[in-house]
């Protein structure tokens, strides 16, 4: 795994590894010298990245030097922060929060983990247990604020959760993107590093690539159309498609009718939203969403995705499933160029169901607003509300773990106020932060560098199967804990707290999962799974072993096609026109005609995602943060003039939940009407490392979106569509 160079001041080595920061799972090759890394270079070797990174794999030695970066636990103290030795923090930790249970009851402690645990296959694991061992229903997590829409179309239409489609990019002949911009992001809910050399191969081949977004987006700027639809209404464009495939009789679906449930009932769903019906409400012409109908239907191979921006909105969870419905119904759904499910050497779907974690929607609802649960986790927007609102069930405590919720979450200033009035909080993360401020304790785990690494969830999502498992960059510090012995240590403290012989119990289980440990389960999961031994768990195939012997990333192949075997739905069947959506359908009729939001301003406000604010804990490295992309407020000309605004000079945006003072930048690359700012990821003011101030929140578009806008049905965050003022800064 590794080849010795000729470096500068001595001898260096070359190792190889996967980027553990984003979805794209970029191979890296890594000069190391003794404890110091020299350089960061993408893998030409690697079957999926072909030599690909992006900024943030650049940054992986600017986090790992961070002088900010916690190295040890802290506790607040009324004479600032003081470190403490790991032993007393976690029993501090234990006990204050199994105090709190005693007191008000399991649902009085909340447990918040953010996006970093998503890439870390030790923290997803043992999360799972600490979870259980808090017994809280008060569970949040970034997924209604991202990808929820998703999840519930998977669970809704497949019956898992995480059987999520991607689309088949390398092989498809027209690419459909809808509120996205891979071209930045190298896909979310979709591996594909390399974005723009993949779209240049697109085109090459004689594919064609649409973009529907009220930005002209990098992605835009590669498209052989763009469409400017106003913001929040992609449902109406998808659902004025679907119209023309059945009112010209388009719908193809194929080999996949034999086992799809609920067409006629789409078909009936879909006769009033004619595209002269929606034209003026999407602003996009009737014409030319029937010539997007039919192209898509004709086409050889066709793939229609969603992200951000078709999730992030009140009508997201109609996007989300318009876009499978419009896959399925042209027959683009599991076969090659279409949109397809990956075999990845684990099977998160498979594993998930075993442990009982295949989904589930509405089976409890939170206390205040009555907003559905999904998975068993609750809407991020409620998190403040359960905190600052009297009464039983009021949340008492919170842990959080990798996530920076005042920053990120809607109206994060509320947050911001209500955390004060918590009971206890404590936070396992990297640095002292936004949220982290109010913690009485801070339990940092090691960085990325110093733990082995495995993408157990994001191989879900490549656009070509590959597997990885690569050991740890660097031996951790003495001392030092991995994310997995936190939660597992702290699990184990808070079942002996509950005790009875459920805690007994539970503190027994966790004993044998940190005796197993996360590398022990990877190493079962990989023997059982689809690539695994033919003699089950002996016997030529993957294992951990195998996989540690490869100097890349090993290539298992294309996509293939897997329907109905890998559906978990009654009787295997697709279930097309669930009723949470036809019934939600009548709320998106009522919008036919006029907007659904409106401003006094004539404004309304959206995000955009930029290469460098993707991970809000990569933003405290000092250098990365002096290289971050510009905060400015984008607006069309048109809309500065009738307000007598000049590009670079500061305006005020002000919602209903805040203002902001940003620079304004001019430009027509979005659509009049409408201003966007950067998601607010490391917009923050910095502070220094153990002050009590920390670090305050900044400018960003979270600081404006407000928690009571929210896609009605499955409770994500309305990120897209906030009404706002814009005028000259005071």
């Amino acid at each position: 795994m590794t080849a010795t160079i000729s470096s500068g001041n001595g001898s260096g080595r070359l190792l190889y590894r996967t980027c553990p920061l984003c979805e794209a799972m970029c191979g890296l090759e890594l000069e190391v010298e003794g404890d110091r890394l020299l350089r960061v270079r993408g893998d030409a070797e690697d079957p999926l990245s072909r030599g690909f990174i992006c900024a943030k794999a650049r940054a992986l030695k600017e986090v790992h030097e961070d002088p900010e970066r916690l190295r040890r636990p802290l506790r607040r103290t009324a004479a600032g922060w003081a470190e403490v030795g790991w032993e007393e923090a976690l029993e501090e930790t234990a006990e204050r929060l199994a105090e709190v249970r005693r007191r008000y009851g399991p649902d009085s402690v909340a447990f918040y983990t953010g996006n970093p645990n998503l890439h870390s296959y030790t923290a997803s694991l043992l999360e799972l247990e600490l979870a259980r061992s808090l017994g809280t229903r008060a569970r949040f997590s970034t997924a209604s604020m991202d990808h929820l829409p998703h999840l519930l179309a998977s669970y809704l239409l497949y019956g898992h959760q995480f059987l999520i489609p991607v689309p088949d990019l390398d092989r498809t002949e027209l690419f459909l993107v809808v509120g996205a911009n891979p071209v930045v992001s190298n896909g979310s809910l979709m591996g594909a590093p390399g974005m723009p050399v993949r779209l240049k191969r697109l085109r090459r081949r004689g594919g064609r690539l649409v973009v529907v977004d009220p930005r002209r987006t990098p992605t835009a700027e590669m498209a052989d159309v763009h469409h400017a639809i106003r913001p929040g209404t992609d449902a109406l464009l998808l659902l004025a498609m679907v119209h023309v495939l059945f009112d010209e009789q388009l719908e193809a679906p194929g080999r996949l009718a034999a086992f799809t449930r609920g067409i006629e009932a789409v078909r009936r769903a879909a006769e009033p939203f004619a595209p002269e019906e929606v034209a003026t409400r999407t602003g996009i012409a009737a014409r030319e969403i029937r010539a997007l109908a039919r192209e898509f239907a004709a086409a050889p191979a066709a793939v229609a995705y969603c992200r951000v921006g078709g999730c992030t909105q009140q009508f997201g969870a109609l996007t989300a499933w318009l876009v499978q419905v419009l896959n399925l119904l042209t027959g683009n759904l599991d076969r090659e160029g279409g949109s397809m499910f990956p075999r990845p050497a684990v099977d998160v779907v498979k594993v998930a169901s075993l442990l009982g974690r295949r989904g589930s929607f509405a089976t409890y609802r939170s206390r205040v607003r009555g907003l559905p649960e999904f998975g068993g986790e609750l809407p991020v927007a409620v998190l403040a509300e359960e905190i600052d609102t009297p009464g039983p069930g009021q949340i008492r405590a919170l842990l959080t773990s990798a996530g920076n919720p005042v920053l990120s979450t809607p109206n994060g200033g509320r947050l911001d106020r209500a955390l004060p009035g918590l009971e206890f909080m404590a936070a396992i993360d990297l640095y002292l932060n936004e949220t982290t401020r109010h913690a009485h304790l801070i339990l940092p785990p090691v960085f990325a560098l110093e733990r082995d690494h495995y993408d157990l969830g994001f191989r879900l999502f490549g656009v070509r199967n590959t597997t990885r498992y690569t050991p740890p960059v660097f031996d951790p510090p003495p001392g030092s804990r991995q994310d997995w012995q936190v939660y597992a240590e702290l699990a184990i403290r808070l079942d002996r707290r509950r005790g009875g012989v459920g805690g007994r119990l539970g503190a027994l289980r966790g004993r044998l999962v940190r005796w197993l440990t996360p590398q022990g389960m990877l190493d079962l999961f990989l023997r059982t799974g689809p690539w695994g031994p033919a003699l089950g768990l002996f016997g030529e195939g993957l294992s951990k072993r195998r996989l540690l012997a490869d100097l890349h990333t090993r290539d298992l192949g294309p996509l293939e096609p897997c329907l109905p075997g890998r559906l978990y739905t009654r009787g295997h069947r697709i279930e097309l026109a669930p009723a949470v959506y036809l019934r939600d359908l009548e709320r998106l009729a009522g919008t036919r005609e006029a907007a659904p939001t409106s401003a006094a301003d004539g404004l309304v406000l959206i995000g955009r995602r930029q290469p460098r604010t993707n991970n809000s804990w990569m933003h405290n490295a000092p250098e990365l943060a002096r290289r971050g992309d510009r905060c400015t407020l984008l607006m069309h000309p048109d809309d500065a003039r009738q307000r007598r605004l000049a590009a670079d000079q500061p305006v005020e945006v002000r919602s209903r939940v805040g203002a902001v003072v940003v620079p304004l930048e001019l430009t027509d690359k979005i659509r009049p009407g409408v201003v966007s700012l950067p998601h607010g990821f490391g917009h923050g003011r910095r502070g220094t490392r153990l002050s009590t101030a920390a670090r305050q929140p900044g400018a960003s578009l979270n600081d404006l979106t407000d928690e009571r806008r929210l896609d009605e049905l499955s409770g994500t965050v309305s990120y897209s569509g906030v009404p706002v003022e814009v005028t000259a800064a005071g």
